[in-house]
């Protein structure tokens, strides 16, 4: 049993892995500030069922608080960190890109200067595909990274740069994960799969930027989760891995098949392309399926089909809730 850190532990992704460590009998300690990038209350309702465990504990604060990190450091006998809180999205990082260099790249530094001061085992850094900018797919670890095309992209890409320099300077193993399109059950409201369900669920218009040829690598959340807890377990010095689902899903096909599992047709508005978009995103897994065993095993359909039973209200697709 481990005493695990997750930051930004009330999110899309952080709720779902502090049950499923719950679950494991770890003790759990949740650092988030509840920021109002979407509604506070979606993640205070993620996280109802985590909060009823004796070994989870909630801490309201911000990543930027150094007495507040050094005191949890302290007092919990921290041996693990998943540093998941981040600033997210594209777009916005380009409307604000000083709060992205502020949370994403300050805010690692903070969590990475704890993290050698108290010695912990591992730290893991959720990192992005987006760092690969305007590589060709399918994208491998190994490959140059020169221009990422967005703040939050070079944000995340400078808080693997700081990553890789603390493990060379003090030792710290560190895991930099990047995920690709993450989507399911709690996924943030703006994001593109949560959209399109609302909007053609309601029968509006749903805004499609470019001409739909554009293609992602979706991968289902309870994979990411499989994938985070096997790092948390690999014994390295620093690492990269890549977690997707290494498949390639075109624009106009995930509405197409939104439109079947909700019986429903979109009615589509396209417009151009906006700034910090990549055309196509898709991860080489073999590292990852190598090194962690890491094997994705929700497709596209099932887990479109998951999401939206459990937007409709059955939480019983959520494989980490806690009972």
């Amino acid at each position: 049993m481990s005493n695990i850190l997750v930051t930004g532990g009330a999110g899309f992704i952080g709720s779902t892995l502090c049950e499923r460590l719950l679950m494991l009998g770890h003790n759990v300690i949740n650092l988030d500030n509840f920021n109002d990038f979407y509604d506070p209350l979606t993640k205070r309702g993620n996280i109802a069922s985590a909060l009823l465990c004796t070994n989870y504990k909630l801490i309201e604060g911000d990543i930027n608080d150094t007495n507040l990190l050094y005191n949890i450091f302290e007092n919990y006998n921290i041996n693990t960190v998943v540093h998941l809180a981040a600033m997210a999205g594209v777009r916005q990082s380009i409307a604000d890109p000083i709060k992205y260099v502020d949370v994403d790249i300050r805010g690692t530094v903070n969590i990475l200067e704890c993290s050698n001061k108290f010695k912990v085992n591992k730290l893991i850094f959720a990192s992005s595909s987006s760092v690969y900018g305007k590589n060709i797919p399918p994208f491998k670890e190994s490959d140059p990274i020169e221009i990422q095309v967005s703040p939050y992209a070079a944000a995340k890409r400078s808080g693997e740069l700081f990553c890789s320099t603390y493990n060379e300077l003090y030792g710290i193993p560190v895991i930099c994960l990047r995920f690709f399109t993450v989507y399911g059950p709690r996924q943030r409201p703006e994001m593109a799969i949560y959209r399109f369900v609302r909007l053609i669920d309601e029968k509006c218009e749903v805004n499609v930027f470019g001409d739909g040829s554009s293609s992602r690598d979706y991968t289902y959340v309870d994979d990411i989760i499989d994938g985070i807890i096997t790092s948390i377990d690999y014994n390295c010095g620093f690492e990269i891995f890549n977690l997707g689902n290494s498949g390639i899903v075109r624009l106009n096909d995930l509405i197409k098949l939104i439109e079947v599992k909700l019986g429903k047709k979109s009615f589509l508005n396209h417009l151009p392309s906006q700034l910090g978009d990549v055309e196509f995103t898709c991860a080489n897994i073999k590292k990852s399926e190598n090194l962690l065993g890491y094997k994705p095993k929700i497709k596209i359909d099932e887990g479109i089909e998951r999401f939206i039973k459990w937007y409709h209200g059955d939480v019983s697709v959520h494989g980490s809730v806690l009972h």
